[in-house]
């Protein structure tokens, strides 16, 4: 690494994420882990831990997540969730990559190719969300006929996708009773997996009887995204509410609470490399944004936007030492100042995301999700794996 910026990930929390899920969720046959986004932000390197803990499936959105992964592991399946362009559907077939069907049109292009090997295909239902996926029936039929009678072009699995958790609306479930509806005219015993729910709904929910696939995400990551009191007033009131939504919504029992301790794996680190005495009314960083009210140290840290680091971080806190520092000024291109003190030296560690300063805290004041926050990171920033504390991998 040619400066000390970096994210660390700590591949024994997800190990663990990964395996308890898989034990207390026993009655799926596809655990199809979510790894688009460089396996949301934390890289692919982690992708043979994931199925050394039971995950025997990978799902991401385009081809060149596909081929990267396919870098790491020769064998695992891996399922593209968008349309691939199908002149690359060659590529496909030689690095054994599952392409989704979503549209009507795009399915009968593919049956027009000369396809001499096996090429295995999803076919997307849009259950409500309005995004990708076939949501006329009389399509999912005809489209499920054809296939059966295909040599080469496999129906491996059916699968939509939840707009809402279902927590506080009556959405999980409506989707629900429209997947069933649209796939009601074949034969799904036909088809090997079928997959709907996702992390936050796995959580939520009860398992969906006729799905035996479950596609996990941010949850392998330490997130469910539904932080709660689990005493006290407003556990009760939470508790009344969610009632009150079943009853009104005639919605299906929810779960609030996560039965599993999730572990975070990711952190953001970088160091002290200046430190600078400011006088009182000085501006410090660009546009004069900040004026020193009294004399001042400050610390410069080199990372900035151009690392993903999203200017809405001005004013947030770090950590160095145990101890809360503010950013201020405007975050630059490859730097950002902290206020400090005198405690403070020169190549100190940053604890940017991490322990004292959570992902959850960070998202919160950026406005954004968790997710959000992981993925705008950029994959120049190195990532530094570990293993029972010690450095396993660095990926540059």
């Amino acid at each position: 690494m040619y400066r000390n910026t970096y994210v660390e990930i700590n591949i024994d929390n997800i190990k663990d994420n990964v395996t308890n899920i898989i034990n207390h969720y026993r009655g799926y046959a596809y655990y199809i882990g979510a790894v688009k986004g460089n396996t949301y932000g934390h890289g692919d390197y982690i992708i043979n831990d994931l199925i050394a803990c039971g995950i025997n499936y990978l799902a991401v959105s385009s081809l060149e997540e596909a081929l990267s992964i396919r870098k790491r592991n020769k064998d695992i399946p891996i399922l593209c969730m968008e349309p691939i362009n199908l002149e690359y559907i060659d590529i496909c077939l030689k690095n054994n990559i599952t392409i989704t069907i979503h549209d009507y049109n795009y399915f009968k292009e593919l049956m027009n190719l000369n396809i001499t090997s096996n090429l295995n295909v999803h076919l997307k239902i849009d259950s409500g969300m309005n995004r990708l996926g076939i949501k006329e029936r009389e399509e999912i039929k005809e489209i499920y006929n054809m296939l059966m009678k295909h040599s080469y072009i496999i129906l491996e699995g059916l699968f939509s996708h939840f707009a809402t958790t279902g927590i506080s609306d009556k959405i999980w479930d409506k989707q629900v009773i429209k997947f069933k509806e649209l796939v009601s005219d074949i034969d799904l015993s036909k088809i090997p997996i079928i997959h709907m729910g996702r992390s936050l709904t796995l959580i939520n929910h009860p398992k969906i009887d006729i799905c035996n696939g479950i596609r996990l995400g941010i949850i392998m990551y330490g997130f469910d995204q539904t932080p709660k009191p689990k005493k006290g007033l407003k556990a009760k009131l939470r508790k009344i509410k969610a009632e009150w939504r079943i009853k009104r919504y005639h919605i299906s029992p929810t779960t609030l609470e996560c039965p599993i301790i999730l572990k975070p794996a990711f952190s953001l680190y970088s160091e002290i490399m200046q430190i600078k005495k400011v006088k009182k009314n000085e501006y410090v960083g660009y546009g004069t944004v900040y004026q020193a009210k009294e004399d001042m140290l400050v610390g410069i840290v080199p990372i900035g936007y151009a690392d993903g680091f999203n200017r809405r971080n001005t004013g947030r806190e770090v950590v160095i030492n145990n101890v809360r520092y503010p950013i201020i000024g405007e975050i630059g291109m490859g730097i950002i100042i902290v206020k400090i003190d005198e405690k403070v030296r020169v190549y100190d560690k940053v604890t940017l995301i991490g322990e004292g300063i959570s992902i959850r805290e960070v998202s919160q004041y950026l406005k954004t999700t968790v997710y959000e926050t992981m993925c705008m990171l950029d994959q120049t920033i190195p990532r530094v794996y570990k293993k029972n504390g010690e450095i396993v991998y660095i990926e540059e």
